[in-house]
């Protein structure tokens, strides 16, 4: 620990210094008053959550001045770590990544932002924000004390907290309290030794004037292992809460002070296979006025919630592995293409009697486009396209290896190996330790055979002669982004075994299918020999024609199974009609074009449609509700 002070010490050094303090500038807690002081004056902040990194760059500005245009005085924001360090020591703030942008968009707009950097966040975000890499330590304790984390935790703080100084209000900036991890009190580690490593980190990066605060839910238990002495405690609940019990409870952690719900619950999260979530428009005004009647700041989560764009989807894993859906529309108040929805405008009604609501008009919806039909063709299947997706060949191990041991951290794996004897009649393949993490398509010979799946499938039958291939493609479906389990490997964990023979000598292949599909070696790869269309792993493409408007539009793919989408090499995320609810993906316009033709790419995974068509409409389907198209 102590090498570790020192080495956030020593950086601080090298730290710009920033002086634009102004006396006037400040933003502090009244525990006489109970309340915040902005500029010594009493001070309640209206807030909602928008993430960044959900929402196309070129949309930043219209989400936040609809936010503003809503009676809004402040934003709150997540700060994910794996967005910003795929790869350990490489940071990118750039493009859509560029989070000082960001925030200098929020101060010209008028908003003051409430910073939330983690280093875990949770968010439904692919494992809670934290790299995958850091599973390259097998032992490692996540979000804890251990040396192996903690170094990389404080490393990567170490450079995001120097770039989050100068945007600190009293800094001149408009960053006015930053949380130090997230809802800890809901981790078993309970490591206060870890929490106070981290609160001196940030009080050497950030200076001794910010607040820092924590956020725990509305238990005994979340609230004593999530709060830690020198940190402000908040509390969080939804519509389904008594307030004043909430409110007692964080009165037992934190006895002056203002009241703070630092996640008031305008919807909720959407798995693959639940009913699609929705929460009261009149339950959530009628209780954030309420709230605001008693002096409390409110942060609404979400206000936006926006898209899970290719891999970056979270999981939960309670009694089963639940993958968390590409739309995080969260039935906001903005929807998940940014549009107002009467949830918004009721929320915006309750404002007005607390403070002022900005004069002229709301921003309106996005305009959207019913494109059509497209008719895709089909390039070829998986293992004929190894040479294009796996460049540079398998990994050969006896036995399987995970997704990180291979550093292949999202998306897909290709395991191969050869049926060790005959079997003529139907023959167990088993997963007999649950390891299939989380999705597997079996072939033999190249003819499909079905799924494995985490949890819930984990034997089928196969025939076959000995010598004949056997190919395993496995999908990443996100990892686990709360509780016990944030620990998520992926691929194949353990042996397989067919009948009573484990199954050994494997060619693994790690796909690099979005590189494939950005250079467009996808559009032009002739159609493979091996499974007929529709049968199995298979990639499809085509091309939606220009018509002079690049807005935004919903791609429907009634009849396909489940896979994955890219429009122009952006990868749009996943598709899985038959499990729902989700059944359309937002295309933003901003990702496509108006004179050039349009590249579409598909992963079908299981089977496709003998029409092979996708649709474009101008409005999305979150739910199962009229699939026929």
């Amino acid at each position: 620990m102590k090498s570790q002070i020192t080495f956030v010490l020593i950086s601080l050094c090298m730290l710009p210094i920033f002086f634009v303090l102004a006396d006037s500038r400040s933003f502090s807690i009244d525990y006489k008053n109970n309340c915040f002081l902005k500029d010594g004056k009493p001070f309640q902040y209206i807030s909602g959550s928008i993430h960044y990194s959900r929402i196309p760059r070129e949309y930043w500005k219209d989400r936040l001045l609809k936010m503003y245009m809503t009676g809004l005085n402040a934003i709150q924001v997540y700060v994910p770590w794996n967005f910003h360090e795929t790869v350990q020591g490489l940071f990118n703030f750039a493009g859509d990544r560029d989070l000082e942008y960001f925030l200098n968009l929020a101060n010209q707009t008028g908003l003051l932002v409430i910073l939330r950097p983690g280093p875990y966040i949770c968010a439904e975000w692919e494992m809670g924000g934290l790299p995958a890499w850091l599973l390259q330590k097998p032992n490692i304790i996540l979000r804890s004390a251990d040396t192996d984390f903690l170094q990389a935790a404080s490393d990567w703080l170490a450079e995001l907290l120097r770039r989050m100084r100068p945007w600190l209000y009293q800094n001149g900036g408009n960053i006015i309290s930053v949380q130090v991890e997230n809802e800890y009190g809901s981790y078993f580690a309970c490591d206060y030794n870890y929490m106070r490593h981290l609160h001196t980190l940030f009080r050497v990066f950030l200076g001794e004037d910010v607040i820092l605060f924590t956020t725990d839910g509305n238990t005994d238990k979340e609230m004593n292992c999530g709060t830690l002495e020198g940190l402000y405690a908040t509390i969080d609940f939804g519509t389904d809460t008594n307030i004043t019990t909430a409110f007692i409870r964080q009165r037992r952690f934190e006895p002056k002070g203002p009241l703070v719900n630092s996640e008031f619950y305008t919807g909720w999260l959407d798995h693959w296979g639940d009913k699609h979530a929705s929460v009261d428009t009149g339950k959530v005004s009628k209780m954030l006025g309420e709230m605001l009647s008693m002096g409390a700041s409110v942060n609404m989560y979400m206000f936006e919630g926006g898209t899970n764009f290719g891999y970056w989807n979270g999981a939960d894993h309670d009694t089963r592995f639940r993958s968390v859906v590409t739309s995080y529309d969260y039935n906001a108040p903005l929807s998940e293409a940014g549009d107002p929805t009467d949830k918004l405008l009721a929320i915006r009604d309750v404002i007005k009697n607390f403070r002022d609501i900005p004069v002229g008009p709301m921003p309106p919806a996005t305009p959207k486009l019913a494109y059509g039909f497209v008719t895709l063709h089909k390039v070829g299947n998986i293992s004929s396209l190894l040479d294009t997706l796996s460049p540079q060949g398998p990994v050969r191990s006896r036995y399987p290896l995970t997704f990180e041991e291979i550093k292949q951290y999202y998306g897909f794996m290709l395991y191969r190996t050869t049926l060790p004897r005959n079997v003529p009649e139907p023959t167990p393949l088993i997963s007999p330790l649950n390891g299939i993490h989380d999705r597997a398509y079996v072939s033999v010979n190249g003819v499909y055979q079905g799924i494995m799946e985490r949890d819930t499938a984990l034997v089928m039958n196969v025939t076959g002669c000995q010598g004949d291939q056997l190919d395993i493609l496995v999908e990443n479906m996100g990892r686990v982004n709360f509780g016990s389990y944030i620990n998520d490997n992926k691929g194949l964990l353990g042996n397989l075994i067919l009948g009573n023979d484990v199954l050994t000598d494997w060619s693994i292949y790690p796909l690099d299918i979005d590189t494939a599909v950005a250079n467009g070696w996808l559009q032009s790869a002739p159609s493979g020999p091996g499974m007929e269309a529709g049968d199995g792993p298979m990639i499809y493409s085509g091309t939606l024609k220009p018509n002079g408007l690049a807005w935004d539009t919903f791609v429907k793919l009634n009849g396909w199974t489940k896979g994955q989408v890219w429009i122009n090499g952006v990868n749009l995320g996943r598709y899985w009609p038959q499990r729902g609810p989700q059944q359309t993906l937002y295309v933003p316009g901003p990702y496509l074009s108006a004179t050039r033709p349009n590249n579409i790419t598909v992963l079908e995974l299981e089977r496709a449609p003998s029409h092979n068509r996708i649709l474009f409409m101008d409005r999305p389907q979150l739910d199962n509700t009229g699939q026929k198209t």
